[in-house]
């Protein structure tokens, strides 16, 4: 009998029309799964019921998906350390989520409908963290979304990204290598998908970044940017009451966010101090080790992304 949480009727209902999940099978899937995990020699992985579901409903129930998927979760912390060394629950990531900078919204669009996260990026103080550790605190939050977020898991996110407030020290930070790192982290480790990404207050400034992201993007993905002039046009994409109160919605307000992901984020600290016991050694690998190289190419440049 499995471990892990059971879900409302609507989004059981989802999981099995959206994803193949078949509730008889899930205990057979879970187990094959984490059988090739313990048989894997470089990899060092969790094999928890909960944990391994996320991957096998993000790979909509292929278990060679889920395989490379969740071994790509792990190998990404070699090849991108300034994501992932020392990302332990401390006062700087305290103080970056304090910040707003990024935060899932306590409701979704409906009982059977995606996570919405918005995404603010010139909230943070540049002078004092770099866009990495901002990222680096947005995979903590992600982490703990995989395990506890079943919405987010079965039916994806739609992202607002804000871009009031930012200033020339920001957009430096968002440097082409970066950006490269992050879509590939995210179409190749991440178990959730991306429904939509929403932009407001995009100042020209801001558009080399936004033509370098979508470069490296499928056109499936690419059809998911959405540009909006105003709140009127995001509220054609995402309901206003979706939103959180500080955009016209009734999905809380930012403080009280803050707040719940605050508390969230500290009773995850023991589990973030385990988790950079997790990994893999790439020496012991079958075949051609994973590497940055590797991952994105000596000179930068990869296959365009594409996300199921």
């Amino acid at each position: 009998m499995t471990n892990i949480r059971q879900l409302t009727p609507e989004l059981a209902k989802r999981a099995q029309k959206e994803l193949g999940e078949v509730p008889e099978r899930i205990d057979a899937d879970i187990q094959q799964l984490r059988d090739w995990v313990l048989k894997q020699p470089h990899l060092n992985a969790r094999t928890d019921d909960q944990f391994l579901v996320a991957f096998l409903r993000g790979c909509k129930y292929s278990v060679e998906k889920a395989k490379h998927k969740l071994d790509s979760y792990y190998a990404m912390r070699g090849a991108v350390p300034e994501l992932y060394k020392d990302r332990f629950v401390n006062d700087a990531a305290i103080d970056i989520l304090r910040s707003g900078v990024y935060l899932p919204l306590p409701k979704p669009i409906a009982p059977d409908g995606p996570r919405i996260h918005l995404a603010r990026y010139g909230v943070y103080d540049s002078s004092k963290y770099s866009m990495s550790d901002v990222i680096k605190v947005r995979t903590m939050l992600g982490e703990i979304q995989f395990r506890e977020d079943d919405n987010a898991m079965i039916m994806g996110f739609m992202e607002v990204i804000d871009f009031k407030g930012i200033g020339a020290a920001h957009i430096f930070q968002f440097n082409a290598v970066l950006v490269k790192k992050v879509a590939v982290l995210g179409d190749k480790a991440w178990p959730y998908r991306p429904k939509g990404f929403h932009f407001i207050n995009t100042p020209s400034s801001c558009e080399k970044v936004m033509n370098i992201a979508k470069s490296m993007m499928s056109e499936k993905i690419k059809k998911r940017f959405h540009m909006h002039p105003n709140l009127e046009s995001l509220y054609k994409h995402i309901p206003k009451e979706s939103l959180p109160a500080e955009y016209g919605g009734s999905n809380g307000t930012l403080e009280d966010g803050i707040n719940t992901w605050e508390k969230k984020l500290l009773s995850y600290k023991e589990y973030f101090e385990e988790e950079a016991k997790y990994g893999t050694n790439e020496k012991l690998r079958r075949g051609s080790p994973v590497s940055s190289e590797s991952l994105f190419g000596i000179d930068g440049s990869f296959r365009k992304l594409d996300i199921d």
